[in-house]
Order: structure tokens, then sequence, then C-alpha cells
């Protein structure tokens, strides 16, 4: 299985991006394919609303920015997994804004599977991002919730949290 994870997170060793390491770790060893796209050090602007995928060329969007290299992976992949930090109860702007601009290709078919990595401070603070990956992935795209997982406070970089993920990845 050809598996995309988009990582939102701006920290480079951060705790998603150890969680998304072990999770790496793991599904490659499981024999799967995995990239890694850090999109919050890429040039992703925002969706702008033009329609111009929609009206003027199909399935072709007019900003011309670091996403032109995301969207052939993320239609050739089985499987995508969001991973960022929660910034104000929601995913950071990095991972938003590669996820709005998907609109300009539409549902991505070969996606059969998703999966959601988030880290926080706090516990009490994951809702709103589940309820929008729920309502704009899981149910919008059609795809199989692979899982969700969380990790904040002390779980943050903790061996436990690793072998979570790790055998998470394996496990596919």
């Amino acid at each position: 299985m050809k598996i995309l994870v988009l990582n939102g997170s701006p920290h480079i060793n951060g705790a998603v991006s150890d969680m998304v390491g072990a999770f790496a770790q793991g599904a490659k060893e499981a024999g799967h394919e995995v990239e890694i796209i850090n999109v919050a050090h890429k040039s992703i602007h925002g969706c702008m609303a033009c329609e111009y995928c929609r009206e003027k060329e199909k399935g072709v969007c007019c900003q011309k920015d670091d996403m032109q290299a995301i969207y052939p992976e993320t239609l050739s992949s089985d499987m995508i997994v969001f991973a960022s930090p929660i910034y104000y109860f929601t995913l950071s702007a990095q991972l938003q804004a590669a996820i709005h601009r998907t609109y300009s290709v539409d549902i991505p078919k070969n996606v059969k599977k998703v999966a959601l990595i988030m880290s926080s401070g706090s516990a009490f603070v994951y809702g709103p991002a589940i309820a929008q990956y729920y309502q704009s992935i899981v149910e919008y795209w059609g795809a199989e919730n692979a899982g969700i997982f969380t990790a904040n406070g002390k779980q943050n970089k903790s061996e436990e949290k690793r072998n979570e993920l790790y055998r998470f990845g394996r496990s596919l």
C-alpha cells in the first residue's frame, strides 16, 4: 500500500514528527511505501474559491506553488495520514491549507483509508479537529478511518506513544 503522510507541524523535531516517525517505521517494516511531506515547510497558499479548477480547467488549480508536487502524491496514494499539532482547537493552518487545496482535484478516489495523528499540551482540545476530520475527510471522501491518535503533555515524545504509533503502522 502507498501511504502519504501530510505533516502540518512546523517543528521538525517536535512531538508530531516523533509520532509520524514511529508510524512510518512500523508501516515500512510491514512492507508499505511511506512518503512523508512536511507541508508546514512548503509554500502552500490557501484556496481562493475562484472555481478555476471546476469551471476553466477541471482538476487544475490556478495557483502554482508547492501543492503542484503534492497533488500527484495525493492522487496516487491508497492511504493518507494527516498529522498536526492542535492550535486553538484545530489542525495547523499549514495542514488546513493543503487539505483545502485538494478541492481542486475533487475527492482522491484512490484513497481508501485515512488516519489522524495529533499532539497538544492538553487532553481537552481535540474535539473540533476530530469533527472536521470526520466530516471533511472520512465522510466526504468516503474513506475508512484507520485510526485517530493523540498525545498531550507528558505523552508527547514518550516511548509508550512511539510504540503505539509503531504498532499501528505495523498493523496495516
